[in-house]
């Protein structure tokens, strides 16, 4: 007799995690992969000040999370269903996902990866940054990407103000 699956099973990385059990380290390094190629499809797709999080040492429930900022609701829908594709060809799932009232949040939980899509005012306000303030900043550009940037020829605008 074939055992059912119960619909309120957890997976199997968030069981292990919650029964405080380490993880192989393929899957670990397959988790760092994907939250870096889920940044730069974010930072490809005009997200700004793309963010990812290592919280392995400190979150029971997740490795990495991946941080945007979107300039529209449209935009970030449209982010969010490409990062989910991205996880459908790299034999990914996802747990669950959140869009709140006004799409001004919204994320996708693949249980070692959770990426997260703000409204700028939004993310200010919940600060994820300084709420994982102990999180390593997991390095996510390509490395002719980080020379543009230095050179300022980015092709986004910054945020960040010089005081000037």
């Amino acid at each position: 007799m074939a055992k059912e699956k119960s619909k309120t099973a957890k997976p199997r990385a968030r069981r292990a995690a919650a029964e405080g059990k380490a993880r192989a380290p393929k899957a670990r390094d397959e988790a760092r992969e994907f939250a870096i190629e889920a940044a730069r499809l974010i930072h490809d797709s005009k997200c700004e000040d793309v963010v990812v999080l290592g919280v392995r040492e400190l979150s029971p429930v997740t490795d990495y999370l991946v941080l945007g900022s979107g300039t529209s609701e449209r935009q970030m829908r449209a982010v969010l269903a490409h990062a989910e594709e991205l996880g459908k060809q790299r034999g990914r799932s996802t747990f669950g996902g959140s869009v709140d009232g006004k799409a001004t949040w919204v994320l996708l939980d693949f249980v070692d990866v959770v990426v997260h899509l703000f409204e700028p005012q939004t993310r200010l306000h919940y600060d994820l940054e300084m709420l994982w303030g102990d999180a390593e900043r997991v390095p996510w550009e390509r490395p002719d990407q980080v020379n543009r940037d230095r050179a300022g020829l980015r092709g986004t605008k910054s945020t960040v103000s010089d005081g000037a």
